[in-house]
Order: C-alpha cells, then sequence, then structure tokens
C-alpha cells in the first residue's frame, strides 16, 4: 500500500479507480443551490403518514380477524417492524370512528400535515370517545 491508500505505484502509474456514473446521462443533475430570485419547483403532494399508518393498522386488524394471520407478532414479522412499532400503529384502532373517518379524509399535502402519529398517541389512551374527540379537536385548533 502506498501513502494514497491504493496498491503500490497505483497513483503514479494513472490507475486510480473508475469513475463510474450514477445518473442517467439523459438527466441533469445540480448540486447546487438555486440562485437568489429562482424559483423552486412545487412539492409534489403525498399522502401523509398518519393516513397510511391508519389504513396499515385497519388491514392488519382484518388479517387477524379472519384468521389469515395468527397474531400481531406475525404481522411485525410479515411487515419487517418490530412488535412494538406493529401495536403503536394498531393502537391508533383505538381512537373514536369520528377521529379515524377525519384522519382517512385527510388530503395530499405538499406541506407537513396537521395531524401526526405522535400527536394521536395520548388521545388514543383516553377511554372516554367524546373526550377524545374534545382533546383531538383542541390538538387541531392549534394548528
Amino acid at each position: 500500500m502506498s501513502k494514497f491508500g491504493g496498491p503500490k505505484g497505483a497513483f503514479e502509474n494513472g490507475n486510480i479507480g473508475a469513475m463510474t456514473r450514477r445518473v442517467a446521462t439523459a438527466r441533469v443533475v445540480n448540486a447546487a443551490p438555486p440562485r437568489r430570485g429562482e424559483l423552486r419547483p412545487p412539492k409534489e403532494p403525498k399522502t401523509p403518514r398518519v393516513v397510511e399508518l391508519l389504513r396499515k393498522a385497519i388491514e392488519w386488524q382484518t388479517l387477524v380477524e379472519s384468521g389469515k394471520i395468527a397474531s400481531q407478532a406475525e404481522v411485525a414479522r410479515r411487515e419487517g417492524y418490530t412488535r412494538a412499532r406493529v401495536t403503536q400503529v394498531m393502537g391508533l384502532l383505538r381512537l373514536a370512528p369520528e377521529i379515524q373517518q377525519e384522519i382517512l379524509a385527510m388530503p395530499n399535502l405538499a406541506k407537513h400535515p396537521p395531524i401526526s402519529e405522535r400527536m394521536l398517541r395520548p388521545i388514543k389512551n383516553i377511554t372516554d370517545q367524546r373526550d377524545q374527540i374534545i382533546e383531538f379537536q383542541k390538538h387541531t385548533a392549534r394548528r
């Protein structure tokens, strides 16, 4: 090994490794930030994460209730999540049906959604559904 980190004489011989293009030549890549005054293209709207998680929870619950999957532990193995994470996501099903409907009706957004899974964690632990709705409305009114 030479002091340059390669095989002996590699640098001197011009054998310093091949440069490979990782992006198709038809696609232009520019790492420089846009100049002042240039507009950035608008972000693509995407489905809020909390909506995706609630949909997964409903799907998993259906599979467990139908007997196609034996338990939440099996869901975790199949999906590549920890059992704790599956339990967290399935906990969204403890929310009042009105709250679940509001989450599922959320439009695709380019910005941060007003409702997040983390925001819902303390609400799902409230046993009375009316109290859940009141607390949910408090959180959504703040945003």
